[in-house]
């Protein structure tokens, strides 16, 4: 599809949903504020830029500064662009929610976690960036010690096909992976769900809720191999995640959203990260618009 009819359609969805529900969550009221400039365009620029795999702000802005004037007339400078996109870092998880309504059919639960990396390695000890949300941890997957947030995705098992997320979340990189389940347990239909061995813990109390949690088996200390029957089960664990981690990859792999080195404030980080799963979902839900993206 045409660049042009993206970028057309994009900028309507935004204006629906702007206009419907998204204005609470920005309104000025200083009389000196400037909006010759509309957040609507701010935030369609934003996401149109990550749709088009650019993966840095300033990469955005160089293509609409070079490219998008005609479009875009009162595109201001770039630290303005900067300084306007994050006083909207509270939009874009409010947007999220109206692009992912929850699914009611009932259906296997799905969950995993992956790294938001500030910093990474020795770096990572010197970090101070966001300390309200980021602090220090390790992903035993990448074997890495970083410093950053952790995304937290739940969604529903759909054979053939990547999990529709229904509960999206950050936590701190150190907090155990477990806690954000813990607290959705209470709210969640009664069904299976699937996790890694993180999860481990919550069975007995996923069980008092009605959830059947199956996670790969965690070998005792001390022993060496796990015998035959739970082979089995975590290799059918792990087979029946897969969708999960695929749908984690695939994000990454459009958006860019694992590395946050270039982040500098609390509203950046939101930024990055709800503006960019935000930008995902738009490919999730619209793939016919989005597809050649």
């Amino acid at each position: 599809m045409d660049w042009q009819i993206q970028l057309i359609s994009l900028y309507d969805m935004v204006c629906k949903y702007y206009q419907e529900s998204l204005w609470v969550y920005c309104q000025r009221f200083s009389p000196h504020c400037d909006l010759s400039f509309t957040d609507e365009e701010i935030i369609t620029l934003y996401l149109f830029g990550i749709i088009n795999k650019h993966t840095q702000i300033l990469a955005i802005y160089n293509e609409a500064d070079r490219h998008l004037r005609d479009w875009f007339p009162r595109l201001p400078s770039y630290p303005g662009f900067v300084q306007r996109l994050n006083k909207l870092d509270i939009v874009f998880a409010p947007l999220i929610e109206i692009l992912c309504p929850n699914d009611p059919l009932l259906r296997d639960w799905l969950i995993d976690s992956a790294p938001i990396i500030l910093a990474q390695q020795g770096h990572s000890f010197k970090a101070r960036v966001a300390p309200e949300y980021a602090d220090k941890g390790y992903c035993a997957s990448k074997k890495l010690h970083y410093y950053g947030v952790k995304l937290h995705i739940l969604g529903q098992r759909q054979e053939g096909s990547i999990p529709f997320p229904d509960y999206i979340g950050i936590t701190p990189a150190s907090e155990n992976d477990g806690k954000v389940l813990e607290n959705l347990l209470p709210f969640l239909p009664k069904n299976l769900a699937y996790g890694d061995k993180a999860y481990n813990y919550l069975k007995p109390i996923a069980l008092e809720q009605e959830i059947d949690l199956l996670t790969p088996v965690k070998k005792n200390k001390g022993q060496l191999y796990l015998d035959v029957s739970d082979q089995w089960l975590s290799r059918a664990v792990s087979q029946v995640r897969q969708p999960i981690e695929s749908l984690f990859n695939w994000i990454n792999e459009k958006t860019g959203i694992e590395k946050a080195s270039k982040v500098r404030s609390s509203s950046g980080l939101l930024v990055h990260v709800f503006g960019r799963l935000a930008a995902a979902i738009f490919m999730l839900v619209f793939p016919e618009i989005f597809c050649s993206a």
